[in-house]
């Protein structure tokens, strides 16, 4: 098993769209990379500087990191600075943390043709892990609860993966 943290914007609709794919084991959704206190849901909108964050553990036998950050671009604007669809602030900014140096390269080689693609400097943040606090129970797992929660990702997305 490894994880990998995204940050898409809001996380409700990342961890729906990732919960799809065979070979994601467990999602949580959770604050990420800023102050070392862990932050209220309020504190995050009012810029506390963490970035709404998704923890992705995966089992790298049956889906790739290369995949899931193929996935991951394709429901960011990765050149959009703390902001996706009609969501504004630090705490949607986007972002691929890590903890384990060898995913570097996998990531780095997505990162670069996605950055090729573009054809621009990539707003998304791509540096270490410095901490991830676990979001409210109430967030975890919030469009299954909430089926008419606003998410920037189209609802076609959420069945690509059956």
């Amino acid at each position: 098993m490894k994880t990998i943290w995204l940050a898409g914007g809001c996380f409700w609709g990342m961890q729906k769209f990732f919960d799809q794919f065979d070979g994601i084991l467990r999602t949580e959704v959770g604050y990420a990379n800023g102050p070392d206190r862990a932050p209220t849901y309020e504190e995050v909108c009012a810029d506390s500087g963490h970035a709404e964050t998704l923890r992705i553990d995966y089992d790298e036998n049956r889906i790739s990191l290369a995949e899931i950050l193929k996935y991951y671009f394709m429901v960011i604007d990765p050149l959009s600075i703390n902001r996706q669809g009609h969501d504004e602030g630090i705490q949607y900014r986007t972002g691929i943390y890590y903890t384990d140096e060898t995913l570097l390269p996998e990531i780095q080689a997505v990162w670069q043709a996605e950055e090729e693609k573009a054809g621009a400097k990539l707003a998304v943040e791509l540096e270490p892990l410095r901490n991830f606090f676990s979001a409210e129970e109430y967030h975890q797992k919030y469009l299954d609860k909430n089926p008419g929660g606003y998410c920037h990702i189209p609802n076609q997305y959420f069945s690509i993966g059956k």
